[in-house]
Protein backbone atom coordinates (compact mmCIF):
# COMPACT_ATOMS: atom_id res chain seq x y z
CA UNK A 1 0.00 0.00 0.00
CA UNK A 2 1.47 3.39 -1.15
CA UNK A 3 1.72 6.44 1.66
CA UNK A 4 -0.89 8.73 1.89
CA UNK A 5 0.53 12.29 1.50
CA UNK A 6 0.17 15.92 0.21
CA UNK A 7 2.64 16.24 -2.34
CA UNK A 8 2.15 19.86 -2.51
CA UNK A 9 2.89 20.50 1.66
CA UNK A 10 5.63 17.68 1.42
CA UNK A 11 7.87 18.52 -1.65
CA UNK A 12 10.34 19.98 0.29
CA UNK A 13 10.65 17.03 2.99
CA UNK A 14 10.64 15.07 -0.66
CA UNK A 15 13.13 16.70 -2.16
CA UNK A 16 15.42 16.15 1.17
CA UNK A 17 14.80 12.39 0.87
CA UNK A 18 15.41 11.77 -2.78
CA UNK A 19 18.60 13.55 -2.32
CA UNK A 20 19.66 11.51 1.23
CA UNK A 21 18.15 8.42 -1.13
CA UNK A 22 21.19 9.73 -4.35
CA UNK A 23 23.92 10.05 -2.30
CA UNK A 24 23.14 6.33 -0.57
CA UNK A 25 22.65 4.82 -4.08
CA UNK A 26 26.11 6.55 -5.52
CA UNK A 27 27.55 5.42 -2.51
CA UNK A 28 26.66 1.73 -3.16
CA UNK A 29 28.65 2.02 -6.36
CA UNK A 30 25.08 2.08 -8.79
CA UNK A 31 25.42 3.52 -12.38
CA UNK A 32 24.60 7.10 -12.31
CA UNK A 33 21.82 6.52 -15.04
CA UNK A 34 20.69 3.85 -12.69
CA UNK A 35 20.26 6.56 -9.96
CA UNK A 36 18.68 8.88 -12.27
CA UNK A 37 15.89 6.30 -12.77
CA UNK A 38 15.15 5.00 -9.32
CA UNK A 39 15.02 8.70 -8.18
CA UNK A 40 12.35 9.47 -10.96
CA UNK A 41 10.09 6.46 -10.37
CA UNK A 42 10.17 7.65 -6.60
CA UNK A 43 9.18 10.99 -7.14
CA UNK A 44 6.54 9.49 -8.98
CA UNK A 45 5.28 7.53 -6.68
CA UNK A 46 5.00 10.23 -4.14
CA UNK A 47 3.13 12.02 -7.13
CA UNK A 48 5.80 14.51 -8.34
CA UNK A 49 5.58 13.46 -12.00
CA UNK A 50 7.06 16.46 -13.34
CA UNK A 51 11.08 15.72 -11.74
CA UNK A 52 14.05 16.19 -13.25
CA UNK A 53 17.49 14.43 -12.12
CA UNK A 54 20.76 14.50 -13.09
CA UNK A 55 23.30 12.67 -11.14
CA UNK A 56 27.38 12.55 -11.45
CA UNK A 57 29.97 10.26 -8.49
CA UNK A 58 30.58 13.63 -6.98
CA UNK A 59 26.92 15.61 -7.45
CA UNK A 60 23.74 15.49 -7.67
CA UNK A 61 20.65 17.75 -9.27
CA UNK A 62 16.97 17.08 -8.29
CA UNK A 63 14.22 19.39 -9.16
CA UNK A 64 10.54 18.71 -8.34
CA UNK A 65 7.28 20.59 -9.09
CA UNK A 66 4.35 19.99 -6.94
CA UNK A 67 1.86 21.06 -9.26
CA UNK A 68 2.20 25.01 -8.09
CA UNK A 69 6.16 25.81 -8.07
CA UNK A 70 9.27 23.65 -9.15
CA UNK A 71 11.90 22.90 -6.18
CA UNK A 72 15.30 22.51 -7.02
CA UNK A 73 18.35 21.07 -4.76
CA UNK A 74 21.87 19.73 -5.26
CA UNK A 75 24.20 18.54 -3.30
CA UNK A 76 28.05 16.94 -3.36
CA UNK A 77 28.51 13.04 -3.99
CA UNK A 78 28.40 10.26 -1.14
CA UNK A 79 31.54 11.14 1.48
CA UNK A 80 31.93 7.24 2.58
CA UNK A 81 32.11 3.76 0.56
CA UNK A 82 29.32 1.48 1.96
CA UNK A 83 29.46 -2.64 3.19
CA UNK A 84 27.41 -5.16 1.53
CA UNK A 85 24.93 -5.04 4.06
CA UNK A 86 24.10 -1.53 3.93
CA UNK A 87 24.31 -1.90 0.13
CA UNK A 88 21.02 -4.55 0.77
CA UNK A 89 19.36 -1.97 3.04
CA UNK A 90 19.72 1.09 0.81
CA UNK A 91 18.64 -1.41 -1.86
CA UNK A 92 15.68 -2.16 0.07
CA UNK A 93 14.93 1.17 0.59
CA UNK A 94 15.02 2.59 -2.38
CA UNK A 95 12.39 -0.26 -3.43
CA UNK A 96 9.88 1.00 -0.91
CA UNK A 97 10.53 4.22 -2.34
CA UNK A 98 9.35 3.10 -5.85
CA UNK A 99 6.42 2.12 -4.42
CA UNK A 100 5.81 4.83 -2.25
CA UNK A 101 5.71 2.57 0.62
CA UNK A 102 7.71 4.94 3.18
CA UNK A 103 7.26 8.39 4.10
CA UNK A 104 9.64 11.06 3.13
CA UNK A 105 10.44 11.51 7.10
CA UNK A 106 10.97 8.01 7.67
CA UNK A 107 12.60 7.07 4.84
CA UNK A 108 15.47 9.39 5.79
CA UNK A 109 15.58 7.95 9.58
CA UNK A 110 15.81 4.55 7.84
CA UNK A 111 18.96 6.26 5.79
CA UNK A 112 20.50 7.76 8.79
CA UNK A 113 20.17 4.49 10.79
CA UNK A 114 21.82 2.37 7.88
CA UNK A 115 24.94 4.46 7.38
CA UNK A 116 25.32 4.83 10.94
CA UNK A 117 25.04 0.79 12.04
CA UNK A 118 28.20 -1.22 12.78
CA UNK A 119 29.06 -4.08 10.86
CA UNK A 120 27.81 -7.38 11.37
CA UNK A 121 30.63 -9.36 12.33
CA UNK A 122 32.80 -6.55 14.46
CA UNK A 123 36.47 -5.26 14.42
CA UNK A 124 37.57 -9.18 14.77
CA UNK A 125 35.49 -10.42 12.19
CA UNK A 126 36.71 -7.53 9.67
CA UNK A 127 40.37 -8.32 10.07
CA UNK A 128 40.18 -11.83 10.07
CA UNK A 129 37.51 -11.48 6.81
CA UNK A 130 40.71 -9.37 5.05
CA UNK A 131 42.92 -12.27 5.75
CA UNK A 132 40.77 -14.87 4.27
CA UNK A 133 40.17 -12.73 1.43
CA UNK A 134 43.59 -12.44 0.52
CA UNK A 135 44.25 -15.75 0.98
CA UNK A 136 41.69 -16.64 -1.76
CA UNK A 137 43.29 -14.30 -3.74
CA UNK A 138 46.90 -15.90 -3.61
CA UNK A 139 45.10 -19.19 -4.30
CA UNK A 140 43.67 -18.05 -7.34
CA UNK A 141 46.42 -15.52 -8.46
CA UNK A 142 49.70 -18.62 -7.28
CA UNK A 143 48.87 -21.19 -5.22
CA UNK A 144 52.17 -21.65 -3.54
CA UNK A 145 52.71 -22.46 0.22
CA UNK A 146 54.81 -19.02 0.88
CA UNK A 147 52.93 -16.63 -1.38
CA UNK A 148 49.53 -18.59 0.63
CA UNK A 149 51.59 -17.65 4.26
CA UNK A 150 52.43 -14.18 3.02
CA UNK A 151 48.95 -13.62 1.99
CA UNK A 152 47.56 -14.79 5.36
CA UNK A 153 50.10 -12.37 7.10
CA UNK A 154 49.89 -9.19 5.16
CA UNK A 155 46.19 -9.51 4.81
CA UNK A 156 46.03 -9.61 8.57
CA UNK A 157 48.32 -6.48 8.53
CA UNK A 158 46.40 -4.38 5.60
CA UNK A 159 42.92 -5.57 7.76
CA UNK A 160 43.58 -4.12 10.97
CA UNK A 161 45.61 -1.24 9.58
CA UNK A 162 41.83 -0.60 7.78
CA UNK A 163 39.75 -1.96 11.11
CA UNK A 164 41.65 1.42 12.86
CA UNK A 165 41.32 3.60 10.39
CA UNK A 166 37.36 2.92 10.01
CA UNK A 167 36.02 5.84 11.63
CA UNK A 168 38.75 7.90 10.26
CA UNK A 169 38.02 9.64 6.87
CA UNK A 170 40.72 12.29 6.99
CA UNK A 171 43.07 9.31 6.56
CA UNK A 172 40.69 7.14 3.94
CA UNK A 173 42.40 8.90 0.71
CA UNK A 174 46.28 8.34 1.95
CA UNK A 175 45.04 4.74 3.33
CA UNK A 176 46.14 2.62 0.30
CA UNK A 177 49.41 4.33 -0.23
CA UNK A 178 50.39 3.83 3.29
CA UNK A 179 49.25 0.19 3.09
CA UNK A 180 50.78 -0.47 0.04
CA UNK A 181 54.12 0.63 1.31
CA UNK A 182 53.91 -1.12 4.08
CA UNK A 183 53.46 -4.23 2.02
CA UNK A 184 55.92 -3.64 0.18
CA UNK A 185 58.33 -3.06 3.19
CA UNK A 186 57.20 -6.08 4.68
CA UNK A 187 57.72 -8.18 1.78
CA UNK A 188 61.30 -6.92 0.53
CA UNK A 189 62.45 -7.10 4.47
CA UNK A 190 61.55 -10.93 4.20
CA UNK A 191 63.16 -11.26 1.19
CA UNK A 192 66.28 -9.17 2.21
CA UNK A 193 66.55 -11.68 5.12
CA UNK A 194 66.61 -15.03 2.92
CA UNK A 195 63.15 -15.44 2.86
CA UNK A 196 61.30 -17.28 -0.67
CA UNK A 197 58.84 -14.73 -0.94
CA UNK A 198 57.79 -13.83 -4.88
CA UNK A 199 57.19 -10.48 -4.62
CA UNK A 200 55.26 -10.33 -7.58
CA UNK A 201 52.65 -12.12 -6.73
CA UNK A 202 52.63 -11.78 -2.74
CA UNK A 203 52.19 -8.04 -2.97
CA UNK A 204 48.48 -8.12 -4.70
CA UNK A 205 46.45 -10.48 -2.89
CA UNK A 206 46.72 -8.05 0.71
CA UNK A 207 45.77 -4.92 -1.54
CA UNK A 208 42.88 -6.78 -3.60
CA UNK A 209 40.58 -4.53 -1.71
CA UNK A 210 41.92 -0.89 -2.29
CA UNK A 211 42.14 -2.29 -6.16
CA UNK A 212 39.70 -0.48 -8.03
CA UNK A 213 38.43 -2.64 -10.73
CA UNK A 214 34.73 -2.16 -9.84
CA UNK A 215 35.48 1.52 -10.52
CA UNK A 216 36.97 1.61 -13.66
CA UNK A 217 34.69 -1.29 -15.15
CA UNK A 218 31.20 1.01 -13.76
CA UNK A 219 33.02 3.78 -16.06
CA UNK A 220 33.67 1.50 -19.09
CA UNK A 221 29.83 0.85 -18.60
CA UNK A 222 28.45 4.51 -18.08
CA UNK A 223 30.95 5.54 -21.50
CA UNK A 224 28.98 2.71 -23.31
CA UNK A 225 26.28 3.89 -22.06
CA UNK A 226 26.94 7.64 -23.22
CA UNK A 227 27.40 9.13 -19.46
CA UNK A 228 30.50 10.68 -20.85
CA UNK A 229 31.25 12.77 -17.55
CA UNK A 230 30.48 10.13 -15.22
CA UNK A 231 32.60 7.61 -16.87
CA UNK A 232 35.38 9.62 -17.73
CA UNK A 233 35.76 10.72 -14.14
CA UNK A 234 35.06 7.16 -12.82
CA UNK A 235 38.00 5.68 -15.09
CA UNK A 236 40.27 8.99 -14.55
CA UNK A 237 39.86 8.42 -10.35
CA UNK A 238 40.58 4.17 -10.65
CA UNK A 239 43.31 5.42 -12.64
CA UNK A 240 44.90 7.64 -10.30
CA UNK A 241 44.12 5.42 -7.00
CA UNK A 242 46.18 2.43 -9.33
CA UNK A 243 48.91 4.99 -9.83
CA UNK A 244 49.00 5.87 -6.09
CA UNK A 245 49.16 2.09 -4.95
CA UNK A 246 52.06 1.81 -7.18
CA UNK A 247 53.80 4.67 -5.80
CA UNK A 248 53.45 3.19 -2.52
CA UNK A 249 54.92 -0.26 -3.65
CA UNK A 250 57.99 2.06 -4.97
CA UNK A 251 58.29 3.51 -1.84
CA UNK A 252 58.25 0.79 0.35
CA UNK A 253 60.17 -1.30 -1.67
CA UNK A 254 62.76 2.08 -2.10
CA UNK A 255 62.72 2.11 2.53
CA UNK A 256 64.16 -1.39 2.62
CA UNK A 257 67.13 -0.62 -0.35
CA UNK A 258 65.21 -2.26 -3.73
CA UNK A 259 64.54 -0.79 -6.70
CA UNK A 260 61.07 -0.55 -8.57
CA UNK A 261 62.16 -3.35 -10.99
CA UNK A 262 62.51 -5.70 -7.89
CA UNK A 263 58.95 -5.47 -7.88
CA UNK A 264 58.01 -7.22 -11.16
CA UNK A 265 60.75 -9.82 -10.70
CA UNK A 266 58.85 -13.36 -9.92
CA UNK A 267 61.12 -15.84 -8.88
CA UNK A 268 60.15 -19.44 -9.87
CA UNK A 269 57.62 -21.73 -7.81
CA UNK A 270 57.10 -25.36 -7.41
CA UNK A 271 53.54 -26.37 -7.70
CA UNK A 272 52.69 -29.53 -8.61
CA UNK A 273 49.40 -30.42 -11.33
CA UNK A 274 46.93 -31.24 -9.35
CA UNK A 275 46.98 -28.31 -6.57
CA UNK A 276 47.31 -26.00 -9.31
CA UNK A 277 44.14 -27.07 -11.04
CA UNK A 278 42.24 -27.39 -7.53
CA UNK A 279 43.82 -24.34 -5.70
CA UNK A 280 41.89 -21.45 -7.88
CA UNK A 281 38.39 -23.21 -6.92
CA UNK A 282 38.95 -23.34 -3.57
CA UNK A 283 40.74 -19.86 -3.57
CA UNK A 284 36.85 -18.99 -5.16
CA UNK A 285 35.44 -20.64 -2.10
CA UNK A 286 37.82 -19.20 0.46
CA UNK A 287 37.14 -15.71 -1.23
CA UNK A 288 34.07 -15.76 -0.67
CA UNK A 289 34.39 -16.20 3.18
CA UNK A 290 36.49 -13.46 3.31
CA UNK A 291 34.33 -11.01 1.20
CA UNK A 292 31.50 -12.30 3.76
CA UNK A 293 32.84 -11.46 6.65
CA UNK A 294 35.23 -8.50 5.95
CA UNK A 295 32.47 -6.60 3.62
CA UNK A 296 29.89 -7.63 6.23
CA UNK A 297 27.06 -9.11 3.94
CA UNK A 298 23.70 -9.20 4.92
CA UNK A 299 22.24 -12.19 6.48
CA UNK A 300 21.31 -14.97 4.54
CA UNK A 301 23.07 -14.00 1.59
CA UNK A 302 26.39 -16.18 2.12
CA UNK A 303 25.10 -19.30 -0.37
CA UNK A 304 23.86 -17.23 -3.07
CA UNK A 305 26.68 -14.65 -2.90
CA UNK A 306 28.62 -17.93 -3.18
CA UNK A 307 26.91 -19.12 -6.12
CA UNK A 308 27.67 -16.23 -8.13
CA UNK A 309 31.05 -16.50 -7.82
CA UNK A 310 31.30 -20.20 -8.35
CA UNK A 311 29.47 -19.86 -11.67
CA UNK A 312 31.17 -16.33 -12.71
CA UNK A 313 34.74 -18.10 -12.84
CA UNK A 314 33.12 -21.62 -13.54
CA UNK A 315 32.42 -19.30 -17.01
CA UNK A 316 35.27 -17.47 -17.25
CA UNK A 317 37.73 -21.05 -16.94
CA UNK A 318 35.48 -22.74 -19.86
CA UNK A 319 35.77 -19.53 -22.05
CA UNK A 320 39.56 -19.63 -21.80
CA UNK A 321 39.38 -22.69 -23.57
CA UNK A 322 38.50 -21.33 -26.86
CA UNK A 323 38.83 -17.30 -25.97
CA UNK A 324 41.82 -14.76 -25.22
CA UNK A 325 42.35 -14.88 -21.33
CA UNK A 326 41.42 -10.95 -21.54
CA UNK A 327 38.26 -11.83 -22.84
CA UNK A 328 36.67 -14.17 -20.63
CA UNK A 329 35.65 -11.56 -18.27
CA UNK A 330 33.07 -11.25 -20.35
CA UNK A 331 31.31 -14.52 -20.29
CA UNK A 332 32.00 -14.43 -16.63
CA UNK A 333 29.95 -11.33 -16.12
CA UNK A 334 27.34 -12.71 -18.89
CA UNK A 335 26.47 -15.10 -16.24
CA UNK A 336 26.54 -13.29 -12.75
CA UNK A 337 24.28 -10.39 -14.13
CA UNK A 338 21.27 -12.08 -14.99
CA UNK A 339 21.90 -14.72 -11.79
CA UNK A 340 22.55 -12.32 -9.56
CA UNK A 341 18.61 -10.61 -10.73
CA UNK A 342 17.28 -13.69 -11.30
CA UNK A 343 17.83 -14.70 -7.16
CA UNK A 344 16.95 -11.08 -6.10
CA UNK A 345 13.28 -11.00 -8.36
CA UNK A 346 12.78 -14.80 -8.41
CA UNK A 347 13.81 -16.66 -5.12
CA UNK A 348 13.51 -13.26 -2.99
CA UNK A 349 17.32 -13.51 -2.00
CA UNK A 350 19.42 -10.68 -1.66
CA UNK A 351 19.28 -7.47 -3.70
CA UNK A 352 21.42 -7.81 -6.91
CA UNK A 353 24.23 -5.50 -6.10
CA UNK A 354 25.76 -7.71 -2.87
CA UNK A 355 25.97 -10.57 -5.17
CA UNK A 356 27.28 -9.50 -8.04
CA UNK A 357 29.61 -7.04 -6.56
CA UNK A 358 32.28 -9.88 -5.47
CA UNK A 359 32.16 -11.42 -8.99
CA UNK A 360 33.87 -7.92 -10.00
CA UNK A 361 36.58 -8.13 -6.82
CA UNK A 362 36.85 -12.04 -8.15
CA UNK A 363 38.04 -11.69 -11.63
CA UNK A 364 40.41 -9.05 -10.13
CA UNK A 365 40.84 -6.43 -13.14
CA UNK A 366 42.56 -4.02 -10.82
CA UNK A 367 45.27 -6.93 -10.14
CA UNK A 368 46.76 -6.33 -13.68
CA UNK A 369 46.12 -2.73 -13.98
CA UNK A 370 48.40 -2.49 -10.46
CA UNK A 371 51.31 -4.74 -12.24
CA UNK A 372 50.70 -3.05 -15.54
CA UNK A 373 51.19 0.42 -13.95
CA UNK A 374 54.29 -0.96 -11.29
CA UNK A 375 56.07 -2.03 -14.51
CA UNK A 376 55.45 1.19 -15.62
CA UNK A 377 58.37 2.67 -13.12
CA UNK A 378 61.38 -0.06 -14.72
CA UNK A 379 60.18 -0.82 -17.97
CA UNK A 380 57.93 1.49 -19.46
CA UNK A 381 57.44 -0.59 -23.30
CA UNK A 382 56.46 -3.73 -20.60
CA UNK A 383 53.85 -1.44 -18.62
CA UNK A 384 52.34 -0.29 -21.50
CA UNK A 385 51.38 -3.52 -23.30
CA UNK A 386 49.88 -4.44 -19.67
CA UNK A 387 48.06 -1.29 -19.35
CA UNK A 388 46.55 -2.35 -23.20
CA UNK A 389 45.84 -5.88 -21.61
CA UNK A 390 44.00 -4.56 -18.53
CA UNK A 391 41.82 -1.92 -20.97
CA UNK A 392 40.46 -5.05 -23.27
CA UNK A 393 39.67 -6.94 -19.35
CA UNK A 394 37.68 -3.40 -18.79
CA UNK A 395 36.40 -3.77 -21.67
CA UNK A 396 34.86 -6.97 -21.85
CA UNK A 397 33.90 -6.99 -18.01
CA UNK A 398 31.66 -3.74 -19.13
CA UNK A 399 30.41 -5.45 -22.37
CA UNK A 400 29.32 -8.58 -20.26
CA UNK A 401 27.97 -6.52 -17.58
CA UNK A 402 25.71 -4.50 -20.48
CA UNK A 403 24.75 -7.79 -22.09
CA UNK A 404 24.10 -9.88 -18.88
CA UNK A 405 21.43 -7.23 -18.14
CA UNK A 406 19.60 -7.61 -21.70
CA UNK A 407 19.69 -10.79 -21.16
CA UNK A 408 17.93 -10.41 -17.98
CA UNK A 409 15.03 -8.23 -19.14
CA UNK A 410 14.46 -10.41 -22.52
CA UNK A 411 14.07 -13.78 -20.34
CA UNK A 412 11.95 -11.78 -18.01
CA UNK A 413 9.60 -10.34 -20.16
CA UNK A 414 9.21 -13.47 -22.06
CA UNK A 415 8.81 -15.39 -18.80
CA UNK A 416 6.08 -12.87 -17.88
CA UNK A 417 4.48 -13.37 -21.15
CA UNK A 418 4.46 -16.80 -20.84
CA UNK A 419 3.23 -16.79 -17.34
CA UNK A 420 0.27 -14.29 -18.51
CA UNK A 421 -0.73 -17.19 -21.80
CA UNK A 422 -0.64 -20.01 -19.20
CA UNK A 423 -2.80 -17.84 -16.85
CA UNK A 424 -5.36 -17.37 -19.57
CA UNK A 425 -5.28 -20.47 -21.01
CA UNK A 426 -6.12 -22.10 -17.35
CA UNK A 427 -9.16 -19.34 -16.98
CA UNK A 428 -10.09 -20.88 -20.41
CA UNK A 429 -9.93 -24.09 -19.64
CA UNK A 430 -11.92 -23.36 -16.34
CA UNK A 431 -14.37 -21.56 -18.06
CA UNK A 432 -15.34 -24.18 -20.62
CA UNK A 433 -15.26 -27.29 -18.14
CA UNK A 434 -18.19 -25.48 -16.20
Amino acid sequence: MSIDHNPRGDAKELLEFLLRLAQALLACGEQTATVELSLRRAAAAYGMRRSRVVAFPTAVFITVHDGQQEHVTLAEGPTQSLRLDQIGDVHRLRDLAQRGEVAPSDGRTKLSSILDQPARFGFSGGVIGHLILSVGVALILMPAYQNLIAAAVLGLVVGIVKAFNRDRPVLAVPLPVIAAMLVSALVFLAVKQGLAIDPLHALIPPLVSFLPGGMLTLGMVELAYGDMVSGSSRLMAGFVQLVLLACGLAAGAALIGYAPADLVNAAPATISPFWERLAPWVGVIVFGVGVFLHFSAPSGSFLWMLLVLLMAFMAQQASALYFAKAGTGFFGMLVAIPLSYWIHLRFRGPPATVTFLPSFWLLVPGAVSLLSVTKMLSDRAAGIDGMATAILIFVSLALGTLMGAAIYKLLTERFNAWQLQLGRAGRYFRRSKR
